[in-house]
């Protein structure tokens, strides 16, 4: 089976769902365990690889854009490509985001050979999504998405010869590869001539599956994804809506629509998109959340909550809408079984819950999302890192990821950060200022604090803890140290030491 594949450079695809990364090309790259999972074209120019650790990739390019490895983010980006390559040709099956195959025979026969339909599917992407994609055609898929990182086409019946000057390393097999890199056999063609009764014999079932690969056979059936249903309801109105009670009326009907749409599969949403356009063309869009099912009055809350807020922004001095309303549209998200959401211990969440929860997001409305905001741990060193602040009923994603190690982070944290570090002396018992060598060690023991007018005596202590950040880019590097420090007051607090002053960053209760 002839097979067609179609790869988006992974950054390409981010990029595509992401405000204001626009430019494909600017050195950038996706990280995962400390180590560099994807790069741009840009990067990749300037000696970039992947599988780099992260300091070694920054050590290259000091100025390039690191993104966390994020495959729920990931995925929704890939959707509209695919939508994209399926309004062309039928039965595409996603690999992973970033690459997908499809059977070459349809595409081909309609746009008139294999070319050709690579053509019109790398031009159709651009012009759709913005994205720039290399189409590979073979005999077999695995070799077809091998040719799609070159953009090549293979002729039919010339795919091993193809797979024959390529590294053993393609395989994705990197215990396989380097045994087999050490026994002096480097490519695909060497493998393949090797009697497979010795492979299977030497390297057992999977690399008995590698030879076969090796050889130009894939046993992989192509298992085309289902497309999605467009559950989204819409309604347009020839006399726009301009006036609150007018806008209440329609949300509510529109919520009904929707959720009879959803009930009629069985179906129910914890998560809504409600998009208004103006006559003018001017367009809000939010997406609600909610820690249970949205019912349709608990929807239409929230459609009456977001255009009241929108239309009356501009009686209160805010940028409003110049026009009324002309389209408004519902997408659900967070599709689950209808009754299958879990409820808590002891039953629902509660109706004291409930209403503050009303609460929040009729603020929101009124507001603007950043009107109420909620603390979710992240990663980080400092303590003002390990928490940050998002939009209540926004997904709870850490601005960096939490279970990275982290050198030079505390465990235990204080219970209140101060928003501006205030500033301390620490002395030795001699009054000599307390300082932090390069290489972490204390001048002496900490024995008191000037702490504004206060002088306090130090009962107990530990660290210092260094912090030596962004160490390869002069004008970003950060080096801090930290210590514990327990006062005779009672009171335990965080100092940090940067730039040669101390400061106090966080207090223990």
């Amino acid at each position: 089976m002839r097979a067609l594949a179609v790869g988006v450079h992974s950054w390409s695809v981010i990029a595509a769902g992401l405000d204001g990364a626009a430019d494909v090309y600017a050195p950038v790259a996706v990280v995962h365990l400390h180590r560099v999972r994807a790069v741009s074209p840009a990067a990749q120019a300037l000696g970039v690889r992947r599988g780099q650790k992260v300091r070694d990739a920054q050590g290259l390019v000091p100025h390039m854009g690191v993104v966390a490895h994020d495959p729920g983010r990931d995925g929704r980006c890939w959707e509209p490509v695919v939508a994209a390559i399926e309004s062309l040709a039928a039965g595409v099956e996603v690999v992973r985001p970033g690459l997908c195959v499809l059977a070459a025979r349809g595409p081909a026969g309609w746009h008139g050979g294999e070319e050709a339909a690579g053509h019109r599917i790398v031009e159709h992407l651009a012009e759709v999504c913005g994205v720039e994609a290399m189409v590979g055609v073979a005999d077999s898929m695995w070799a077809a998405t091998l040719a799609a990182r070159d953009g090549r086409l293979i002729p039919a019946g010339r795919t091993r010869d193809f797979l024959a000057d390529l590294p053993v390393g393609v395989l994705g097999r990197p215990e396989l590869a380097d045994l087999l890199v050490r026994l002096g056999v480097e490519r695909l063609g060497q493998f393949a001539a090797l009697p497979a009764g010795d492979v299977a014999a030497r390297f057992g079932v999977d690399g008995m599956l590698a030879h076969r690969l090796a050889s130009g056979y894939d046993d992989h059936l192509l298992a085309p994804r289902t497309p999605p249903v467009d559950l989204a309801v819409e309604a347009a109105y020839d006399d726009p809506l301009e006036r609150v009670d007018q806008a209440a009326f329609a949300a509510r009907i529109l919520a009904e629509r929707l959720h009879q749409v959803l009930a009629g599969r069985g179906l129910a949403c914890s998560r809504i998109r409600i998009e208004a356009v103006t006559a003018a063309g001017e367009e809000a869009e939010r997406m609600w959340r909610h820690d249970g099912l949205l019912s349709a009055q608990a929807t239409a809350d929230r459609v009456r909550w977001q255009l009241d807020g929108w239309l009356t922004a501009r009686a209160r001095g805010g940028a409003g809408p110049t026009a009324g309303i002309a389209r408004l549209r519902l997408t659900p998200d967070g599709l689950v079984t209808s009754g299958g959401h879990q409820a808590g211990l002891w039953g629902e969440a509660g109706e004291g819950r409930d209403r503050a929860n009303r609460a929040a997001v009729r603020l929101q409305g009124l507001l603007g999302p950043e009107a109420v905001l909620t603390a979710v741990p992240s990663g980080g060193r400092g303590p003002a890192e390990q928490t940050v602040l998002i939009p209540w009923g926004d997904e709870p994603t850490p601005a960096q990821p939490v279970e990275r190690p982290w050198p030079g982070g505390l465990r235990m944290q204080p219970s209140l950060v101060l928003p501006v570090p205030e500033p301390v002396e620490v002395h030795d018992a001699d009054g000599r200022p307390v300082t932090v060598s390069g290489r972490a060690r204390i001048s002496a023991r900490p024995a008191f604090v000037v702490w504004g007018r206060a002088r306090l005596q130090v009962t107990g202590w530990a660290g210092p803890w260094p912090e030596d950040g962004f160490w390869w880019d002069p004008d970003t590097v950060r080096r801090h140290a930290r210590c514990q420090l327990v006062l005779d007051d009672g009171r335990a607090v965080l100092v940090v030491l940067s730039g040669g002053a101390w400061a106090v960053e966080g207090i223990y209760e």
